[in-house]
């Protein structure tokens, strides 16, 4: 793999050419790298480079062995897309010494690589070099450090997106997003639409109205567009809504918050509904009150029943004669109200075990189980068995302090009330505790003497609420989060103009903790001259009016900036009480635009100087118009004075001829004069005709454009020229299939095909038969005509004069040097033009190109 190099390049007491080579490469500083090309499958396109050979250094940089055979793009994908793929395929290309630098920190690399590539037979030899171990450059350290920044935003913005993502897709909360001017559903996760009974098909797309009609009278919808048009949030608690539920309307109750949505320049892009349904604990809360409301109406009789006995009593002591009949009175009622005591008793367990909260009645100091209802029992995981303690059944509780809480309630007949308490229990489908969260009160149970006797346990889940409202809490730590990571200035300014929110860029620009803005006056954070620029339109925004405008901020001494700013106005109640700051910095962009004025102020001159110069050609350009008018007409003239003096001479010639004694006519000298006479009379009559011909291109120009069958007219030329195909051996192919019709002037390209073809046989190589051919194809717009032949050829110094009117490059054949140059002219006046390719000793090429009129 390692190329020899010249012997004659070394001094001749070094070792060998290869092994010299293999030392130098092992011992290099420097990592070389040698590729060869990878071809597409037309085998013409270099896709990409296998890597063939690697020295120690270029291994020990890469992490590579001596040999990898694998191909750049594998091993390094990112390398196309920053520009080295294209540097080495170029290099390999053009066979020069090119040279790269280039900042890669990409597929495992991380590094300053100086880079010179430079072809060598098949192969790409590279040599490189990583700056890593020696000093950077304070613009190389810039470069990188910015890379870096930009990469790990990138990354923090993705994995920001991915989260608030799941969270929205995933969150056990309802969600739905509103958009657009007629509030149509643009989102809605699982929750919600299970809380609707639709399918997300049944809604996305629609108003509100539209994918829920049961809705329609119940205030929802205009709730909606009030948020939209105040951006002023409404929270619900435990509104009613009559929805379809199982074929039928139902009353359910849900928390909710109807939330603006804003975009990065303070635009509202939609509404947010949050909704946590509550029904269960309505009704639970609804039919504990009916309960306490029962209970209060059993104690009201048993009073009554004990101040009855009470006087029973009192009559028995007074009256003894009528003690028998009082006992058999007494009992009698007693019977009565204990069976009414028994019945108030039976429908207060039927009561309990239907109320959906999870209630319990526990006995004595073991807290052991009396009662319970059906999902109590469903909590407890179908645990708790009436007789057994709660330490029995759950003892999960006890480590959590449970037990010592009912302890504690037992002991000093105080309750226990507490809020979305977590509480592990087990889960039997598991075998493992679960967190669930409770709104829980512990009341003690009294006997008539005051003494706690057992407790009751009345038992809430909150658990949907509690992560409801946990994954709230959470999106809004995200959001604070992707604020952060904004490379935007984010902030609150109330009435009094302090800062009451500020996002992390404000430490970048202000050299200062964000939280020690809070409550800072913007005189202060800004400085004088930023806030005298700023003040009018913080006046205006506190005014209620939304801004958005560009500014030139100088915030302290060799700290200026050319920022966009959104103001936008917080109104609630029909009040302002602060607005929104969205600050972006644009001095690049700015310095580019001005940048761009200046370009397009010089490219005005330019264009000035341009219509100038145009206007100049245009003037050379019409005398030259009239110059070739007179010339045409002096050829044209001169032609025609001419041939009259030229019929004399030729007629005096025979005369003379005819006068001159025959022993004179039949010397030789005389013979030959007389002959010489005779051809300069006819070359001069031809060139008088050529001159003719010329003067009439001009007027040819003007001729009518017709469909001429290419075929058909290149037969005829060659039926033309059948003498001297047949006397030179000639063989003419013609292939005008791609162009069987052509509109052009009839007469003109018959001459064009005449002396192009004629000029191929007649210029033919002696002892070689002339193979000419005539092909035509139709690129876009044009049609091409080309004449090969396999003559003589022509030198580059002939091309140059080819064209030149009576200048002829062979004298052995005859000819008078006007053909091509009218070639040249019939293609040009017709939009065209006439090139040549030749190789002296090999034959030439003429390609006509004509505009396609068809």
């Amino acid at each position: 793999m390692t190329p020899d190099l010249p012997p004659s390049e070394l001094p001749p007491d070094l070792p060998a050419p290869p092994d010299l080579l293999r030392v130098l490469l092992d011992t290099s500083l420097s990592g070389v790298m040698l590729m060869r090309p990878v071809y597409d499958a037309a085998g013409t396109t270099v896709v990409d480079l296998t890597v063939v050979y690697l020295n120690a250094t270029a291994q020990h940089m890469l992490r590579l062995p001596a040999r990898p055979d694998q191909s750049l793009l594998t091993l390094y994908p990112t390398a196309e897309a920053v520009g080295v793929f294209a540097f080495y395929r170029d290099a390999f290309l053009s066979g020069k010494l090119e040279r790269r630098q280039n900042n890669y920190q990409h597929d495992g690399l991380d590094g300053y690589f100086v880079l010179v590539a430079q072809r060598l037979g098949d192969v790409l030899v590279v040599n490189f070099d990583d700056t890593n171990g020696q000093p950077r450059t304070a613009a190389e350290q810039d470069l990188r450090a910015s890379q870096t920044r930009e990469q790990k935003a990138h990354a923090a913005v993705e994995r920001e997106r991915n989260m608030l993502q799941a969270i929205l897709t995933q969150a056990p909360a309802a969600f739905a997003l509103f958009q657009g001017p007629e509030l149509r559903i643009a989102a809605a996760n699982a929750a919600i639409c299970t809380m609707w009974e639709r399918a997300p098909e049944q809604v996305l797309g629609k108003p509100l109205l539209e994918a829920l009609p049961e809705l329609r009278g119940q205030g929802f919808d205009a709730l909606l567009h009030q948020v939209r048009d105040t951006r002023v949030p409404v929270e619900g608690r435990e509104t009613p809504a009559l929805l379809l539920r199982d074929g039928h309307m139902q009353t359910t109750y849900y928390n909710f918050v109807y939330q603006p949505l804003f975009g990065p320049r303070g635009e509202l892009i939609g509404v947010v509904d949050i909704a946590v349904e509550v029904t269960e604990q309505v009704l639970a809360r609804q039919r504990v009150q009916e309960l306490n409301d029962e209970l209060a109406a059993a104690n009201e009789e048993l009073r009554t029943s004990n101040e009855e006995l009470l006087a029973a009593n009192a009559a028995l002591i007074h009256s003894q004669l009528a003690l028998s009949e009082l006992n058999e009175e007494l009992e009698a009622r007693v019977q009565e109200r204990t069976r009414a005591v028994e019945q108030q008793q039976g429908l207060l367990r039927q009561i309990l075990r239907q109320v959906p909260a999870s209630i319990a009645t526990l006995a004595g100091p073991e807290h052991r189980y009396t009662f319970f209802n059906e999902p109590y029992l469903e909590l407890t995981g179908h645990r708790a068995y009436e007789g057994l303690s709660v330490a029995d059944v759950l003892p999960e509780l006890d480590a959590q302090g449970f037990v010592g809480l009912l302890d504690q309630v037992y002991a000093t007949g105080q309750p226990f009330v507490a809020r979305e308490k977590p509480v592990g229990l087990l889960d039997p489908a598991t075998g493992r505790p679960a967190t669930r969260y409770l709104d829980l009160v512990y009341q003690p149970l009294r006997n008539e003497d005051g003494h706690t006797t057992g407790i009751l346990a009345f038992l809430l889940e909150t658990t949907d609420r509690v992560l409801a409202r946990q994954a709230t809490e959470a999106t809004a730590q995200r959001l604070r989060l992707l604020t952060d990571a904004l490379p935007v200035l984010i902030a609150y300014i109330d009435r009094e103009q302090r800062y009451r929110f500020v996002n992390h860029a404000y430490r970048t620009w202000f050299n200062r903790d964000p939280e020690a803005l809070l409550g800072q006056p913007a005189r202060a954070v800004l400085g004088e001259a930023a806030y005298a620029a700023a003040q009018p339109y913080i006046d205006r925004a506190l005014a209620g009016e939304r801004l958005s405008f560009e500014a030139r901020m100088p915030y302290r001494e060799g700290f200026v900036r050319h920022t966009r700013t959104d103001y936008i106005p917080d109104v609630q109640h029909g009040e302002v009480v602060g607005f929104y700051s969205l600050v972006t910095d644009v001095s690049e962009q700015t310095a580019a635009r001005e940048q761009v004025q200046e370009l397009n102020e010089e490219l005005a001159a330019i264009n000035e100087e341009m219509l100038v110069a145009n206007e100049e050609l245009r003037d050379t350009n019409d005398r030259l118009s009239h110059a070739n008018v007179d010339l045409d007409t002096f050829v044209y003239t001169a032609s025609h004075d001419l041939r009259a003096p030229i019929a004399n001479i030729e007629g005096l010639l025979l005369a003379l001829e005819e006068q001159l004694p025959a022993p004179v006519r039949q010397d030789a000298d005389v013979t030959h004069l007389l002959e010489l006479m005779r051809d300069s009379v006819a070359r001069f009559q031809r060139t008088l005709m050529h001159l003719t011909d010329v003067s009439k291109l001009q007027l040819a120009h003007a001729e009518p454009a017709e469909a001429v069958d290419l075929a058909a007219l290149a037969e005829a030329v060659r039926q033309d020229l059948e003498p001297a195909l047949a006397a030179t051996g000639a063989r003419l192919s013609v292939d005008v299939s791609a162009c069987p019709t052509l509109r052009f002037s009839p007469k003109n390209l018959r001459s064009i095909l005449y002396n192009l073809l004629s000029n191929a046989v007649k210029y033919h190589r002696p002892g070689h038969p002339p193979v000419v051919t005539l092909r035509a194809s139709c690129p876009k717009g044009q049609v091409w005509l080309e004449v090969a032949d396999n003559g003589l050829g022509l030198s580059d110094e002939e091309q140059a004069k080819l064209f030149v009117m009576f200048r002829r490059l062979h004298t052995h054949v005859p000819g008078t040097g006007v053909g091509l140059y009218m070639v040249k002219r019939m293609a040009e006046n017709a939009g065209g033009t006439v090139r040549v390719h030749s190789q002296l000793g090999w034959g030439s090429t003429f390609t006509v190109v004509l505009p396609d009129l068809t």
